[in-house]
C-alpha cells in the first residue's frame, strides 16, 4: 500500500494534466460549434463502429441455425424441380393431357463425421429410420453428388459416398447423353474415374459429367463432376476419362437424402425378370 502511495505521489502532475486536458476538451465542445460537431461525429463513427462489431459477432453464434433453416428450404425447392416429378400423357389421367406425380423429395441432414483419405471412407449423418431414411436412397450436396445411404438406426445412418472402392455409378456426359460408369481409385479425394465412354463421341475438357437417371437411386441431371483428362489410347473402343468432383468431401456440412417415391414398383419389376 505504501508502494501505490509513493507511486501515486510521483504521478500527481501526470494526472493533474490530463485532467486539465479532459476539462479543456468539454469546455470547447460545450461552447464552440464547430468543435461540438466535430466531436460528435467522431463519437457517432466510434459508437456505430462499435456496434457493427458487436452485431457481426452475434450473428455469428446464429450461423448454425441460419444454415439449418435454409438446408431445409432447399430441400423443400429441390422437391419442387422438374426432375422431381414424373410426366404421364396419357389422356386418362387428365383433362389437359399432362399430369405430373412427385417422383423424387428431399431431406436434408446435417454431416456429423466424414472421411475423405481413406481407400474406403465413409460419412454419418443425424437422420435415421425416424426420419424416413433407409439404405439404397441417394445422397447428394448442394454442389452434386455424394454416394447412397449404407446402413441406418433410428436416428442416424452411414453414407458410402463416391469415395469408396466399392461405388459404382451410372452417369453420363452432359452434351452428348453418352452413359458410362463412375469409380473412384482410392488416390486423390478431388479426382474420380468415368469408363464405358465410346470413343465414337467427341469429348472435351472440361465437359460435364452428371447423374444419367438410369439407376432407381438418382434422379437425372445431378452434378457430378467435369472432365480434367481423357485417354483413348487403349484401343478398346472407350475413354478413360478423369474428372474433377464437383462435391468438395473436405468441406461437407449438410446433405440431402433423395426418396425415389417409385423405387419399390421399379425393383419389383427387376426382380421380375427371369434370370439368365
Amino acid at each position: 500500500m505504501r508502494r501505490l502511495f509513493e507511486l501515486l505521489k510521483r504521478l500527481d502532475y501526470v494526472f493533474v494534466f490530463l485532467a486539465l486536458i479532459v476539462v479543456s476538451i468539454v469546455l470547447i465542445v460545450q461552447n464552440t460549434h464547430y468543435q461540438r460537431s466535430v466531436m460528435l461525429g467522431w463519437t457517432t463513427a466510434i459508437v456505430g463502429s462499435w456496434s457493427s462489431q458487436v452485431s457481426s459477432f452475434g450473428e455469428y453464434f446464429h450461423l448454425k441455425t441460419e444454415n439449418e433453416k435454409l438446408a431445409a428450404e432447399n430441400a423443400r425447392l429441390r422437391a419442387h424441380l422438374n426432375e422431381s416429378y414424373i410426366s404421364y400423357t396419357t389422356p386418362s389421367f387428365t383433362v389437359d393431357d399432362t399430369v405430373y406425380n412427385q417422383r423424387y423429395s428431399y431431406t436434408e441432414a446435417k454431416v456429423i463425421k466424414n472421411t475423405w483419405t481413406k481407400r474406403n471412407n465413409y460419412l454419418m449423418i443425424n437422420k435415421g429410420s425416424a426420419q424416413g431414411v433407409h439404405p439404397d436412397m441417394a445422397v447428394i450436396s448442394p454442389q452434386g453428388v455424394v454416394g447412397v445411404v449404407l446402413n441406418c438406426t433410428k436416428n442416424f445412418a452411414t453414407i458410402m459416398p463416391v469415395l469408396h472402392s466399392s461405388s459404382q455409378h451410372s452417369v453420363s456426359v452432359r452434351r452428348t447423353k453418352t452413359n458410362g460408369t463412375l469409380l473412384w481409385d482410392g488416390k486423390d479425394y478431388r479426382y474420380a474415374t468415368v469408363i464405358d465412354i465410346p470413343t465414337t463421341y467427341k469429348l472435351y475438357k472440361n465437359d460435364t459429367i452428371v447423374t444419367s437417371g438410369m439407376a432407381n437411386d438418382f434422379p437425372e441431371g445431378i452434378p457430378v463432376g467435369y472432365v480434367e483428362s481423357f485417354d483413348s489410347e487403349k484401343n478398346n473402343g472407350f475413354y478413360e476419362i478423369k474428372i474433377k468432383l464437383s462435391t468438395d468431401f473436405n468441406k461437407l456440412g449438410y446433405v440431402y437424402i433423395v426418396e425415389n417415391r417409385f423405387r419399390a414398383e421399379q425393383d419389383a419389376l427387376l426382380k421380375a425378370l427371369p434370370e439368365k
